[in-house]
């Protein structure tokens, strides 16, 4: 992709011309209000990989707000993806719908924001892919767009694992870092889970029925990202039906895998799975404003892994912990409470910006 000009950055978070995009549009949509400016496309880069060497990559991204706005770079699990929210030229729903909008706490009115496609998320690349190497293309994305540096990594789950990976690796490039439900490092006991996970996709293949292996997959995760309170709740019949028993939560489980399985190709699931289980760093290292988000019921990234992140942090760190029957997927449906400490971040680090 060539752009017409680079933009113009008189400080580490603001940029004072409108990114020039080919496929920039003005959006009236209410989740990206009328002015605001939204687009995608896509930039081919060769990377140094850690473990894989170097690599031709496409990073394909999108962005939604003023670039005279504070920069802002989001992230989320290992199935988010570019598109955060609804706008009028591109109307499905984003991954990311409750936090991102006109008001909201992620509001492209007072933010630019962006975001991209993990690298392996389209499956094409069929190679061991380190956190870091997650990080260093954003920065390459960065560098292609012209954006010196970022105002704020808004991270959640491998989104905040690789927003650390960023602090650590371009401190220079960020003013801070919100990093949710995801630390320093990668749990054994997580590891554990999810190396079977992986393991149901293998059988599945030898079974020549690799998608639904990763059906059973994205269902042994959905247990490990909920909570047996969240199941306690929702979920208390079991029937007999045909000769077997069946219980109050597999069609629940049946529908989650089902859709996962619909979307996402196996190798991409099988690399980023493997791609948190490198999660590695000394968090010595980090030096930036750091906002350290737990659960107290998140099973993969327990509390005391959070608390022991923000102790070693060198940086101003503040550590929230939140309780939630919906465990390490909180993020996902703690609205109101995710949304007050995205708030309180981006307007402390941000003193122009009112509440």
């Amino acid at each position: 992709m060539s752009l017409a000009e680079p933009i113009t950055c008189n400080s580490p978070a603001r940029c004072t011309a409108p990114y020039p995009f080919a496929d920039t549009i003005v959006n009236s949509s209410p989740r990206l209000p009328r002015g605001v400016a939204a687009g995608r496309g896509e930039v081919e880069l060769v990377l140094d990989l850690r473990h894989a060497g170097r690599r031709s990559v496409t990073l394909r991204y999108e962005w939604a707000g003023d670039a005279a706005q504070p920069a802002v770079f989001v992230a989320g699990g290992i199935s988010a993806h570019r598109h955060l929210a609804a706008n009028d030229r591109f109307a499905e729903p984003g991954w990311w719908q409750a936090q991102v909008g006109e008001g909201r706490a992620l509001d492209p009115q007072t933010h630019c924001l962006l975001s991209f496609d993990w690298l392996g998320a389209d499956g094409a690349l069929d190679v061991v892919i380190d956190p870091a190497d997650q990080a260093d293309a954003i920065a390459a994305l960065l560098d292609a767009l012209g954006v010196e540096a970022l105002h704020a990594f808004v991270g959640s789950s491998y989104g905040a694992m690789v927003g650390l990976q960023f602090a650590a690796r371009h401190p220079a490039r960020l003013h801070q870092l919100v990093a949710i439900s995801g630390t320093h490092r990668a749990h054994p006991y997580a590891s554990a889970w999810r190396a079977l996970q992986r393991r149901a996709v293998a059988l599945g293949a030898l079974q020549c029925d690799e998608s639904h292996g990763l059906a059973l997959a994205r269902q042994l995760a959905i247990l490990s990202y909920r909570t047996p309170e969240e199941f306690d709740a929702r979920f208390d019949s079991v029937e007999v039906a045909h000769g077997r028993v069946r219980v109050g939560a597999e069609d629940y489980l049946d529908h989650c895998g089902a859709k996962y399985a619909s979307n996402t190709p196996p190798v991409a699931f099988l690399r980023l799975s493997e791609s948190i289980d490198l999660q590695s760093l000394e968090p010595e290292s980090i030096n930036v404003a750091v906002t350290v988000v737990a659960v107290e019921q998140d099973r993969l990234v327990p509390v005391a892994d959070a608390r022991a992140l923000a102790q070693r942090l060198r940086g101003e760190t503040r550590l929230c912990v939140l309780d939630s029957a919906y465990g390490h997927d909180a993020f996902l449906k703690e609205v109101d409470a995710i949304g007050a400490v995205l708030r309180e971040c981006l307007i402390d680090a941000n003193p122009e910006v009112s509440a």
